[in-house]
């Protein structure tokens, strides 16, 4: 990511950790305008290529006199000619880094506060209330501001905000990126707008032109290109817009993985071909993909070998079409993200199929058209290019596909375990008209055992978790309050129906911190 989007006036947020970076970056989006999110330690020579119309520093959970927090340096500052906003771990950095006292809290600040606006001119807080109520999550506090700065806002226990107007520096300590900040929204936009002087020009739909254009600039006029289909909305969605730009040139494979849910490879096929006039073929690969996993449990190895033999056999039959040159895939903004630690390859959340699981030496070159957006942005570009509802309201669906829900080795025995209760937890989702309310549910395998009792018979089976989440694009999830009636019938119904299973749990944990996926 080291080159903003050109067609667009564009926010840089550097990252410094925080379980709220992506917020920020769909509250910049909400206001159409476009932004990209970079890890804190890009070069400044990158940076400034990008030519940003403002930055926005994110919090992070360090302190920034801890030995190993991410820090900011003064090049930084002196290099960079346009306006910057700091938020909480954000403004705390600039403010040591100028010269300012950060020191830890006497009271220190979590949830609710009530913010007191000390200047009503500040052009952050424009137009804004006197008082408003934020939400805060800070340990350390500014003591002591840097030369040239002013308080602008405080609350009881804290300064809370400080600006330089002729450095066009600002610092907040709260989060308006949350819903919880009564006034986030217009805080981000005087910054966003006003002071940076951004155009709003940026909607999901407005990519289809760009992209289209792109394409067809990339692509020469008799050279071809092959999509790799897995029937979920991102490579659907991308297979659709390519064939906006290039028609029949492209050729799409929609490969049995033998990693997909029951029936979906032939109903899905059926999709592409009677509703899309996508030009695809069906390849059955089901052999070669469980094979090559077998006797592997790691979940980093298990991504990067599914993603090594995709681009067998993409390349084997892209070869039998003859000449062609370049792989279509529908990786989206979120995976790039998470494919990209703040500090560093080290500490990287986990290899996405589409961005770490691609091998080094590839003939075909990629085509990523969706590479720059949100899950929710893909739908609304689909909808626009007349993707069936069928596919557009699908859950997600990882790429590796079922080899990431089962923990530990892919066997047939156990994909047969998993498909029956999946299709267990979508039919009573349905049946409760709740599919729709969320944004995903699915089962995975756990690779323990334990005891149960049926009818007068011991058994010691499998365990499957239930992992259901409501978010708005993937980046941080809540886990769903499902009626305990539905969770009680997905229950009795896999322990009844679904041979090798006595035990069923509910994984209650949100993103941050952990992964929707398990693996």
């Amino acid at each position: 990511m080291e080159k903003a989007n050109s067609a667009h006036h564009t926010i840089l947020i550097l990252d410094f950790g925080s379980q709220y970076t992506q917020l920020i970056a769909r509250r910049v989006r909400e206001l159409g305008v476009y932004c990209e999110i970079w890890p804190h330690h890009s070069e400044v020579g990158k940076i400034k290529a990008a030519a940003p119309l403002g930055i926005i520093l994110s919090g992070g959970p360090a302190s920034v006199y801890d030995e190993h927090a991410p820090k900011l340096h003064l090049d930084f500052l002196t290099n960079i000619n346009c306006p910057l906003l700091g938020i909480c771990y954000g403004l705390q950095l600039l403010t040591v880094v100028l010269g300012g006292e950060v020191r830890p809290s006497l009271n220190r600040e979590y949830g609710y506060a009530r913010l007191r606006v000390e200047e009503p001119i500040s052009p952050i807080f424009a137009n804004l209330p006197e008082e408003m109520n934020v939400w805060l999550s800070h340990g350390d506090d500014v003591t002591r501001m840097p030369q040239g700065f002013r308080a602008t806002a405080t609350t009881a226990n804290a300064l809370n905000a400080f600006e330089n107007l002729s450095s066009r520096i600002f610092g907040v300590q709260f989060h308006p990126e949350v819903a919880h900040t009564a006034y986030g929204k217009e805080i981000l936009k005087n910054f966003v707008i006003n002071i940076c002087g951004a155009v709003q020009d940026w909607s999901p739909t407005s990519i289809i032109e760009q992209q289209v254009n792109a394409i067809r600039n990339l692509v020469g006029p008799e050279e071809k290109v092959v999509c790799g289909l897995s029937g979920g909305v991102d490579s659907t969605v991308a297979a659709a817009l390519v064939h906006h730009a290039i028609g029949e040139r492209q050729v799409c494979i929609f490969v049995n993985t033998g990693l997909l849910r029951e029936g979906e490879f032939e109903q899905t096929l059926e999709l592409f071909k009677q509703y899309m006039n996508l030009n695809v073929q069906g390849v059955n690969a089901t052999n070669l993909f469980i094979n090559a996993l077998s006797k592997i449990a790691d979940p980093e190895e298990k991504r990067k070998t599914i993603g090594r033999v995709f681009i067998d056999v993409f390349e084997s039959e892209a070869q039998a079409l003859g000449s062609v040159d370049f792989l279509v895939q529908g990786t989206l903004y979120p995976d790039v993200i998470e494919s990209i630690s703040v500090r560093g390859p080290a500490a990287m959340i986990k290899s996405h199929h589409n961005v770490g699981g691609l091998p080094e030496q590839m003939r075909l070159k990629l085509i990523e058209p969706l590479r720059e957006l949100f899950k929710d942005e893909v739908r609304t570009i689909g909808k626009e290019l007349g993707v069936p509802e069928a596919i557009l309201q699908k859950h997600p669906f990882p790429g590796p596909g079922l080899a990431v829900r089962i923990l530990g080795e892919v066997t047939n025995e156990k994909l047969k375990i998993l498909r029956a209760a999946d299709l267990i937890v979508e039919h009573e989702l349905r049946a409760a008209n709740l599919y729709n309310a969320i944004w995903q549910a699915f089962p995975v395998l756990l690779p323990v055992s334990s005891v149960g009792v049926m009818g007068d018979f011991r058994t010691y089976e499998q365990v499957i978790a239930i992992r259901a989440v409501t978010s708005q694009d993937g980046m941080t999830a809540d886990w769903a309050r499902l009626p305990h009636e539905l969770l009680a019938r997905v229950s009795s119904r896999i322990v009844a129906e679904v041979r090798g299973i006595n035990r069923v749990v509910y994984d209650i944990s949100s993103k941050p911190p952990g992964t929707i996926e398990w693996e």
